[in-house]
């Protein structure tokens, strides 16, 4: 049991401050990459354990709540599951996914203002395509929790939902990037240790969204040490801007917690005391668990810490074992650094390029070669992808993909609000892709209309 370093949280006094607040707990008892794996079910027992004996959920305002599975077709409304979802994810995998669908629900239906999904495993390395797992991430639980609100959310208007998700996890956040690429009505934003320093060594400035979506991408790279007040000025002095000029209807925190102090996987030198301000700063409608690895000494307090933000509750008592503000205090180069970088990602934000970073033109789509490495698997995809570059939409996406374990395969992105050119040439890729067997698979995700959605997951 971890140590506990502040007094018990119920009083009257506390009880009537707090906020509605659903927390949804799933620490998936059966699920782990191996025994001793830093991505084992341990990462959240602790915290378990703290919220029950701190009284967390005695609190009027705060309930907790069992997770819904999601099922494998909600999991293919933001993938391309290769050869299928079943073959790709686990029921763990449709448990953290459902998760985050359940506390989409508590907000949407308005059961609680602000909902935390505290479950594992975790997701935002998942891509759009997936042949296995990397980063510990099999399935992107945001992105299928987004298709997910905007299926059954629509705005009434007419207009696209639009969505700002803030990841703070201490890794770049690749997998939602790349599912969100080239959505203009998606923000997605990443706050992250420096690639050139930590894994998946991406994430970098200059990274800024497809040729549909320029400036919907926004990276914010943090040198090594950035502290409290580092995360905090620039959540307040570029992302809280960014948000009120994007103006979104819903706000996700994709909340990793391996910025702490003491996780033993990355550099930096955040506290519980400052994931809970990052919290109250951003007020997000949802938050999402990703990474944290500090099983005893972080995760128990950084947990407790975001439930009380979101919870509108006075978080000033939380305190690690080895918490101490002098060691943990940022150094001035690296206060001008975190300046820098944030500058520059307003500016992009405000002003981005003509054109994305990477790729080029080819006969009417914007195409970019890559190889994405599945470490965990240790599986190498070879993908060539193509975006349509149209006016009247943000344009058809075309990826030809490949791996050890899969021959080459077709997936079409059919995007929401997709113009009829842009739909009927999907149609008839796909129709050419299956009459001339050049393909082992040919997958097509129609972001307007599930039900048509061309997967086998769909037949269930």
């Amino acid at each position: 049991m971890p140590t506990h370093a502040f007094p018990r949280l119920l009083s009257e006094e506390k009880a009537v401050e707090a906020g509605r607040l659903g927390v949804v707990f799933f620490p998936a008892f059966d699920w782990a990459i191996s025994a001793t794996h830093p991505e084992r079910e341990e990462r959240l027992l602790y915290t378990r354990d703290q919220l029950q004996e701190e009284g967390l959920f005695d609190i009027p305002g705060i309930s907790e709540y069992p997770p819904k599975f999601a099922t494998r077709a909600q999991l293919a409304r933001a993938h391309f599951c290769l050869p299928s979802v079943a073959a790709v994810s686990t029921e763990s995998h449709l448990a953290a996914a459902g998760a985050a669908i359940t506390a989409a629900r508590l907000v949407m239906e308005k059961k609680e203002s602000r909902a935390f999904s505290l479950a594992r495993p975790p997701g935002h390395h998942a891509m759009r395509v997936v042949h296995g797992n990397r980063g510990f991430c099999n399935i992107n639980n945001e992105a299928v929790m987004v298709e997910y609100i905007r299926d059954h959310w629509p705005r009434p208007d007419g207009r696209p939902l639009r969505v700002a998700i803030v990841d703070t996890d201490v890794h770049h956040g690749d997998g939602s990037q790349d599912i969100f690429w080239n959505d203009p009505h998606t923000l997605f934003i990443s706050l992250h240790q420096d690639g050139r320093t930590l894994y998946p060594g991406t994430g970098f400035t200059q990274e800024c969204g497809g040729p549909g979506a320029l400036g919907r991408t926004i990276n914010i790279p943090l040198p090594p040490e950035t502290s409290d007040e580092g995360y905090l000025y620039a959540i307040n002095n570029a992302v809280l801007p960014m948000l009120s000029q994007f103006n979104p209807d819903v706000v996700v925190n994709s909340a990793g917690q391996d910025n702490h102090f003491t996780d033993p996987l990355a550099n930096m030198r955040l506290s519980a005391q400052g994931y809970a301000a990052l919290n109250d700063a951003l007020k997000p409608d949802i938050a999402v668990l990703e990474g944290g690895y500090a099983i005893r000494g972080a995760l128990p307090y950084v947990n407790m810490g975001i439930c009380l933000a979101l919870a509108g509750l006075p978080y000033g008592d939380i305190r690690e074992p080895d918490w101490d503000s002098g060691r943990l205090r940022q150094s001035d180069r690296t206060t001008s650094r975190i300046a820098a970088v944030c500058d520059e990602a307003l500016g992009i934000f405000r002003k981005p390029p003509s054109r994305p970073v990477e790729g080029g033109e080819e006969d009417g789509y914007w195409v970019r070669r890559r190889r994405i490495f599945y470490d965990t698997d240790m599986l190498s995809e070879n993908r060539i992808e193509g975006w349509r570059l149209c006016k009247d939409c943000s344009g058809l996406g075309r990826i030809e993909t490949s791996s050890e374990r899969v021959a080459r395969s077709l997936c079409l992105l059919v995007p929401r609000h997709a113009c009829p050119a842009c739909r009927k040439e999907g149609m008839r890729l796909a129709e050419s892709g299956r009459k001339h067997g050049r393909y082992a698979h040919v997958l097509v995700l129609d972001g307007d209309n599930p039900e048509n959605d061309d997967s086998p997951e769909y037949q269930s």
